[in-house]
Formats: C-alpha cells, structure tokens, sequence
C-alpha cells in the first residue's frame, strides 16, 4: 500500500430535502469546507484510526473487528468503508487511516459521507485499483446504509463528482447544473439535529397519510425541476421563490423548528429573493440567496444565527500533495 491523502467537500442541500428519499429529484451542491483522510501502511496486520474531530484520538483494531457491532461511533463510517473496500478488493498490509476536517460535524455539511467517501478514494489509490466515481459512490453508499440503515446518498454524489448537481436517490440519477457561483448565505442555528430520527419521523408520517405527504413529495419534485432551469440561468429572483415555496412544503412536513424560522424570516426582511432549511432539519443550517450577502448576514446573526462562510459548486473528490 501506497501513503495517499485525498480531501472531500461537504454539501449543502438546495432544494428536494426528504423528497429524495422517496425517488424524487434534489439538487445538491458540494462547498469548500474539506475533510481530508490519509491512508497508510504500518508494520504490523492491525489497523489504526484517527479521528480527533468526532473524539476519535486512537482507536486500533484487527482485521476481524472490522465485523464487529461494538464500533465507537465516531469511527464506524470510516470502519465500514474499510470493510466493505476490504471485502471486494482486499487490503494486504496494516493500515492507518487519519482524518482532519475544516467543517465540524454539528453544521450538517455531510462530515460522515465526506469521510466515507474519503476512505474509500484513499484506499483505491493507496492500493492502484483507481476505482471510477461510480464505483466509489457504489462502496460509499453501501457503507453508509451499513451504518445509518437508510439515506437517498445525495450528500455521497456531491463528495464524490463535486459542481452542483441534480440527483435521484441510489445515484438513479446524477446530472452537473452548469451554475454560476451561487450568492448563498448560510446561518448555523447552533443546534445540532438528528438526520434518522428525522427521516425516520417524515416514513411515519407518510404510513399514516401516504396520499398528503407523497403530494408534498411530488411539489418538491416539480421544485426541483424548475431550480434547475433557473440557477442554470442565474434567475436568482426566481430561485428565491422556489426557495420560499421549498421551505413552505418543509414546514407542511414538520421538520422544521422556531431557530430555523427565526433566521429564515430574518434573511427574508433584509432583502433574501429566497430562504430555507438545508437539509433534513430540526435545526443545522438554513441557506438564502440575497443580492445585498452582508445585509442579510447582519441579519441573520441579529437573530441569533452563525453566519458560515461558503463556496458552492466546488471540487469533488481529489487526491492532495504529501
């Protein structure tokens, strides 16, 4: 095995959240807060890893754990894109896997996915098998249902291909918008949600009323095909409203919290064409689009909100000078 770091990008949802679940389209993009992972060979058969941004500072493990259920948690992405790389290519010496991130986990920038995806690009060009992006999303998003047992695999795409991009879940579908940069602004509610327990929540809902919220589903999918159209296009204005329209349907599903609507009405009194929720919701990050940024920046941290400064659209998955 060869010593590799590769780095991955977080995401940022911009319309189709939990709808995507469901097989219907969501448009995604990668921003320019990275994880960086770095594989390498070490003497002996075991393995290490080192993760101290999710309280992983050393954790060694044999070959045989690799299997095992009583993985701590914050390295069981990283253990399960080991295995499942394991089980299909083989790895034949110790290894140790060390990851840095430049976003922390409680944003919902897609940390986990990032690193899984991360391991898995080390490890293929640690070992010469240059797996293609496809396959890499395959092992990826295999190994993050391993873990979480459920997941479209939007936040997977957008580690791997980078841009922005239109996605159907299991990478049915994955189409790069040519869009400009962006003029996004993020607030932080300082509060940390829990994607399953929420995606989880919403599958309930629908059991009881698959007809309402299935209609929700099929809004948010003719959301989705009209953004693409307009970002394509720079027709901010008109994005903005299918923001708004976005977050209604959200608010229609119950995912979203006061935190959430204080900074989103917030950014919409400074002037926002648009704002809402980025992801499954109960709390993490709202995005807007404004033409005045420091305006509704100012507002949104009047309103209790951390502004997190981000660059959309940029560069997937790519392996880093040692």
């Amino acid at each position: 095995m060869e010593k590799v770091e590769v780095s991955t990008p977080g995401k940022l949802m911009l319309f189709g959240e939990h709808a995507v679940v469901y097989g219907r389209p969501c448009i995604v993009t990668a921003v320019d807060r990275r994880m960086k992972v770095k594989v390498e060979p070490m003497k002996n058969q075991g393995i290490e890893i080192a993760a101290p941004d999710v309280g992983v500072e050393k954790l060694s493990l044999g070959v045989q754990d690799l299997e095992s259920t009583e993985i701590p948690k914050g390295a069981r992405f990283i253990v399960a894109a080991l295995r499942n790389f394991s089980r299909r290519y083989g790895v034949s010496s110790g290894i140790k896997v060390t990851t840095e991130s430049e976003f922390s986990s409680e944003f919902g920038f897609g940390s986990s996915s990032a690193v899984t995806v991360g391991t898995i690009a080390a490890l293929s060009w640690g070992v010469g098998e240059n797996l293609s992006k496809e396959e890499m999303f395959r092992l990826a998003y295999q190994s993050v249902l391993d873990v979480q047992g459920v997941g479209s695999g939007f936040d997977i795409a957008a580690a791997v291909w980078g841009g922005t991009l239109s996605f159907i879940a299991g990478g049915r579908e994955v189409v790069p918008l040519l869009a400009p940069r962006l003029p996004l602004v993020v607030g932080y509610t300082g509060i940390k949600a829990d994607t399953t327990v929420l995606v989880k929540d919403v599958a309930r809902k629908r059991e009881v009323w698959p007809n309402l919220i299935d209609g929700v589903f099929d809004l948010m999918a003719v959301i989705s095909k009209l953004a693409k159209e307009v970002l394509e296009k720079g027709e901010w204005d008109r994005a903005g409203d299918l923001m708004n329209s976005n977050q209604g349907l959200l608010e229609a599903l119950g995912v979203s919290t006061i935190e959430l609507s204080r900074l989103i009405f917030s950014a919409r009194q400074a002037g926002a064409w648009g704002a809402k929720l980025s992801g499954a919701g109960g709390g993490d990050c709202m995005i807007s689009l404004a033409e005045d940024e420091e305006k509704v920046e100012r507002a949104i941290r009047d309103a209790g909100g951390v502004v997190i400064k981000v660059r959309t659209g940029t560069e997937g998955v790519r392996r880093e000078e040692i």
